[in-house]
């Protein structure tokens, strides 16, 4: 298993596979067919192009013999009594465990073994009853005692839609069952299962038709888009449900279904040949008008990697491409390495990554530009799933996923697990809201539209910001799961803290130019989920499955409630400044014994953000196989110390640039914060929201953070001044005929919530230090009161000059 693929030797494999069985038990009690007839079923399924099947039952091993002289691997069940209450009894579980072992042993180390199914389909009721939790245990209960039989075999367990919802991230790859009967809704589904698959394989264990309802031809042309769909999707193969008509099941023959690729005689189908022909151009067909593709590494003293990147491209399975490696000034071996392989290479003076970036779309030749970082590698059918994508869809720019590799030690280990990462935001199942640089892709003609990456983005930053001025015209963004790079992470800390600082400042850069992408503190508002290994466990959040009435929905999906204010407040870098001011106020006690109550308020909040990174690093997941509990504590008691370390970068970074909560955006002249009234005198009739419009646009030139007023909010506009001031504005419109109108304007400051509750503790806490005679203690606590109520008040003032230069100057620009 690599990444979302899996790979015989060297060379990927790509499951094309039936299932067989079950079958009536014969009189040696083996439950399947005679030797003859099953030679006879390997051979033809060889001979059409199959090099996988699945048993629902431990085969015995002459069976796998058999397989292997027909190069077939096999998924071999394990069979156990999942469609009751298997948990009731702890007897019955040591029973379970037992046979998985038995069935494991007997199977151990034979070469025809693809893998193992350690479960198949517990039923979604069975699951509820007993919670997913306890489910989830058990599997990787069973998950163990199978890696303990054969530790080098890989274990997957079969789910189905009805409880998508378990969370099996010790799986060595991810295997469901799926019948739908419509292609786009496949797709759509398939699109949802990998990113629940996240970095795992992606195996659809069963696929198929009834042809005995719908007919033989229907039987065939569904089959043909399932395959085609399912292996364009990216998944690692599938499963066509079944071999043959004949079935058995619960000890008698199944006569009413026929979802065999031949009859119970074995006769072919015409869905045989449809499977065969679309299983041999999996995962794409060699017909398609490939697009010519520009891959594009941009470089700056490299030469660590560049040399595993450039072998990368070499392999990479796509007839119509070149790659142009731009050198961003680099003063190592680079140049050197770069002129081993078949590549263009440009040289220019240091000038930063995003400039390195407009160097390269410019001097490409193809309709698509490719980007992958000089630290990074592309699986070999990289191209093909992002030029794919491009062919089928509107989208001006892709992305895909990317994984760290194996092998690159400990630390690194624990920096994928941290957060700060290369992570790709979604809005939806295929439609992102970011994508990383390490893997993003666009189309030549879109970053001509808007004039490629902004060179202010010298190191980071540059592909957020080229993701927004896309969406911004209106534009989509897709995400290809299955179009994945391997991207090295830092290995060692002090290269993961300069990274992230680094990563700091490009937010200050980005809250710049885009402030109203930012909150009122200085963190980025997405409007899609972020995906990736990594991300900060939030305290308190629920997550609560849907079942549907009675538990009987066929899809029951897993559902997070949006997060409450208090529990996001821990996630972000400015909490750490909660911490410093609850740590001032609790050692003020020893000036004004009385403010030992902040004491408390003070451990709860730094131990908040210790559990936070403890819980976070629990969720980590570590390759290499079995470790023992003490290799695995220090390995998470590490990624913890990074989830600490993290915040506390990304706030240095973003303090040395600006973006602090005391930043102000816009004008810093003065407006007495009182509310005002003002009128201004149109001859020429301008709509409404093109007048709105207008005003909102000289505010953003001013560097000013907006909000919109929603749907029920008596204000059309909110100017923030800074975290703790803003003013609105409200308007009205009067028609005077013949195209004259009169607008009138009404603005009025505002402060945050948060300030006024801040400034009234602070001013209860010096007047309560007042009537104590602790001069001491009241003197720093006036000081911090008024200082806080002159910040309130300078911000709101600021906002509201915003406002009135945007009304005095922005506005005559109406027609």
């Amino acid at each position: 298993m690599r990444g979302k693929f899996l790979f015989l030797g060297a060379g990927k494999f790509f499951v094309r596979g039936t299932t067989y069985g079950t079958f009536r038990a014969q009189e040696d009690g083996v439950d399947y067919p005679v030797r003859e007839r099953v030679e006879e079923d390997f051979r033809l399924m060889r001979a059409n192009g199959f090099n996988s099947l699945r048993t629902y039952t431990v085969p015995p091993r002459w069976l796998l013999d058999i397989a292997q002289r027909h190069e077939l691997r096999v998924l071999v069940g394990l069979p156990w009594e999942q469609h009751v209450d298997f948990l009731q009894a702890e007897s019955r579980q040591r029973s379970i465990e037992k046979r998985v072992r038995e069935g494991v042993r007997s199977c151990a180390g034979h070469p025809a073994v693809l893998a193992f199914s350690i479960g198949n389909e517990i039923p979604a009721p069975i699951v509820r009853w007993r919670g997913a939790r306890a489910i989830e245990r058990f599997i990787e209960r069973l998950y163990r005692a199978a890696k303990a039989e054969d530790p080098g075999a890989l274990v997957t367990y079969v789910n189905y839609p009805s409880t998508e919802f378990l969370r099996l991230p010790f799986l060595d790859f991810v295997s469901f069952n799926v019948y739908l009967e419509k292609q786009q809704t496949l797709e759509a589904y398939l699109a949802r299962l990998h990113n629940l698959a996240g970095d795992r394989p992606l195996l659809m264990a069963e696929i198929g038709l009834d042809s005995r309802r719908n007919g033989v031809e229907t039987q065939a042309r569904a089959l043909d888009w399932q395959v085609r769909s399912t292996m364009a999707a990216g998944c690692a193969g599938a499963y066509i449900f079944a071999w043959t008509d004949e079935w058995h099941r619960g000890g008698d023959d199944i006569e009413d279904w026929d979802f065999g690729l031949t009859t119970r005689a074995r006769q072919p189908k015409p869905a045989l040949a449809a499977v065969s022909a679309a299983f041999a151009e999996a995962p794409f067909p060699r017909t398609l008008h490939w697009p010519r593709v520009s891959v594009i590494v941009c470089t700056c003293n490299g030469s660590r990697t560049i040399r595993a990147t450039l072998t990368g491209l070499q392999e990479l399975d796509y007839p119509n491409f070149e790659i142009v490696v731009v050198n961003d000034g680099s003063t190592d071996s680079t140049p050197d390495i770069v002129r081993e392989f078949p590549v263009r290479l440009i040289t220019t003076e240091n000038r930063g990554l995003s400039a390195a970036r407009n160097t390269g779309w410019q001097a490409a030749t193809g309709e698509m530009v490719v980007y992958i970082d000089d630290d990074a590698h592309p699986d070999p059918h990289w191209l093909m799933y992002l030029a794919a994508m491009f062919l089928k869809t509107d989208h001006v720019s892709l992305g895909g996923p990317n994984v760290a590799p194996p092998g690159d030690g400990d630390i690194a280990e624990c920096v994928d697990n941290a957060p700060g990462g290369p992570v790709h935001v979604l809005l939806s199942d295929e439609i992102a809201e970011h994508i990383p640089g390490c893997n993003m892709a666009f189309r030549k003609s879109a970053l001509e539209a808007i004039g490629g990456f902004d060179p202010n983005f010298r190191a980071a930053g540059d592909d957020v910001d080229v993701c927004w001025r896309l969406q911004q015209r209106g534009w989509t963004i897709g995400f290809g799961p299955a179009a994945l790079v391997w991207h090295h992470r830092r290995n060692s800390i002090r290269a993961y803290w300069k990274q992230q600082q680094g990563y700091g400042k490009a937010e200050a850069l980005l809250e710049r130019k885009w402030p109203e992408k930012y909150n009122a503190v200085g963190h980025i508002k997405w409007s899609g989920q972020l995906y990736g290994r990594g991300l900060t466990r939030i305290l308190g959040r629920v997550q609560r499955v849907y079942h549907g009435p009675w538990g009987s929905s066929p899809f029951q999906s897993l559902h997070e409630t949006p997060p409450s204010l208090l529990s996001v407040l821990p996630t972000m870098p400015e909490w750490y400044l909660v911490i410093l001011a609850l740590g001032g106020l609790s050692w003020l006690a020893f000036l004004w014994p009385k403010l030992i109550w902040a004491l408390p308020f003070f451990a709860l909040a730094a131990g908040a953000t210790l559990m936070q990174a403890m819980l976070s690093a629990a969720d980590a997941v570590f390759s290499g196989g079995k470790r023992s509990w003490l290799s695995l504590l220090k390995l998470r008691a590490l990624t913890a110390l990074l989830h600490l370390l993290q915040p506390l970068a990304r706030l240095y970074g973003r303090a040395r640039h600006g973006l602090t909560a005391l930043r102000v955006r816009g004008p810093r002249s003065l407006t007495l914060p009182f509310p005002r009234s003002s009128t201004i005198w149109s001859l020429k009739w301008c709509a409404p929201e093109k007048a709105l419009e207008i005003i909102s646009n000289s505010l953003r030139r001013e560097g000013v953070a907006l909000l919109i007023g929603g749907d029920y909010d008596r204000w059309e506009l909110e100017a923030r001044g800074g975290t703790l001031g803003a003013a609105r504005l409200f308007m009205t419109v009067e028609e005077h005929g013949n195209g004259k109108q009169l607008f009138r304007f009404r603005r009025w400051p505002r402060f945050s919530t948060a300030g006024v509750v801040a400034l009234g503790v602070l001013t209860c806490l010096s007047i309560g230090a007042a009537l104590d005679q602790c001069w001491l203690a009241y003197d720093i606590l006036a000081l911090a009161s008024l200082g806080f109520l002159a910040r309130m008040l300078y911000e709101s003032a600021c906002a509201m000059t915003a406002l009135q230069r945007a009304l005095a100057h922005g506005f005559k620009d109406a027609p």
